[in-house]
């Protein structure tokens, strides 16, 4: 039992850090746009 706790445990935590860096790179595609429309010559 000890051991399928701990495969469950480790399983979970990899989706949650995939979840993050996912939606680190999502807030930076974001980020990029809002630059792009500011109308700054450069920041695109």
């Amino acid at each position: 039992m000890k051991k399928l706790l701990t495969v469950l445990a480790l399983s979970t935590s990899a989706f949650l850090v995939q979840a993050c860096n996912t939606l680190d790179g999502a807030v930076e595609d974001v980020e990029s746009v809002g630059d792009c429309a500011d109308g700054v010559e450069g920041n695109c």
